[in-house]
């Protein structure tokens, strides 16, 4: 696959922001979204909008930051270090969903504006956890959504977004074209949990053309992590300038290699492993 660069000694990197909680377990979230930029060439910069508690086996508990303290982290790194990209994660309320919207919009953060954004809409932990306060859907269809240039749900988030219930192609594409009605430039369906046959594919549309990449399914219980860094490596791929399918298929490769070198770790999901670019 085609690697994005890393830069040369002493040049300062491309940089890139990403909005969503922390994992206490490392193995999702912020920390997976920094490890995945790093290996990426990318200077990852943080607003965290939530601290959770959870492990391998689940989450049982998180704190939302104030909304004011989100915005006023998403201002402050674009107004000194400045960001040629972006993503969220977890946003966990309507009030923190909203603030990071007007920021975004405030500080040229999204689509059609300088900064492209990819809305990766967490809505439950891989455990079926809820991350996103129940009532706060409304602000993702109708606030976040709108201002993504990628929006990248699960199938699980597809069906609490839309109402779609993916269970093939053809479901698949509905689906793909109502994330795009709801206002994203780009919407990515992917078919990572769709288990009908032995390879994975994700499934992009810009309101005109449907885009389909392909990979081979890894056989791994250990997919911790998994959403957070392919949206990471799209965001990694925007800020270095590459345009949205490049960008795309970058992170379907690279979320594939991220699986073949997934480990073990605790009693439960093991994560995914962006770290296979040193090792490999």
């Amino acid at each position: 696959m085609k690697l994005l660069p890393l830069p040369p000694k002493g040049r300062t990197p491309v940089r890139a922001l990403t909005i969503a909680g922390t994992d206490s377990g490392g193995g999702a979230g912020i920390q997976a979204d920094s490890r995945t930029m790093a290996m990426c060439g990318v200077h990852a910069c943080v607003a965290v909008a939530a601290v959770t508690v959870q492990n391998s086996v689940g989450v049982s508990g998180f704190h939302e930051i104030p909304p004011e303290t989100v915005a006023a982290q998403v201002r402050c790194v674009v107004e000194d270090i400045g960001v040629s990209g972006a993503k969220t994660g977890m946003l966990a309320s309507t009030g923190i969903i909203e603030a990071v919207a007007a920021v975004c919009a405030e500080v040229g953060i999204g689509r059609d504006r300088p900064m492209p954004l990819v809305v990766d809409p967490v809505c439950a932990s891989m455990h079926g956890d809820p991350l996103l306060h129940a009532e706060a859907l409304d602000a993702v269809r109708h606030t976040l959504i709108p201002q993504a240039t990628v929006v990248t749900p699960n199938l699980d988030e597809v069906r609490l977004i839309t109402g779609i219930e993916v269970v093939d192609d053809p479901s698949a594409r509905r689906a793909a074209e109502a994330l795009h009605g709801l206002g994203a430039q780009w919407a990515i369906v992917k078919g990572g949990h769709l288990r009908t046959s032995d390879v994975s594919t994700d499934l992009l549309f810009d309101g005109d053309r449907f885009l389909e990449f392909t990979s081979p399914r890894i056989d791994t219980g250990n997919d911790h992590g998994g959403g957070d860094t392919l949206a990471a490596a799209i965001a990694s791929a925007l800020a270095h300038g590459w345009s949205v399918p490049d960008a795309v298929a970058f992170g379907k490769e690279w979320v594939t290699r991220c699986l073949e070198w997934s480990y073990d770790l605790g009693a439960g999901h093991g994560p995914v492993n962006p770290l296979w670019r040193l090792q490999s």
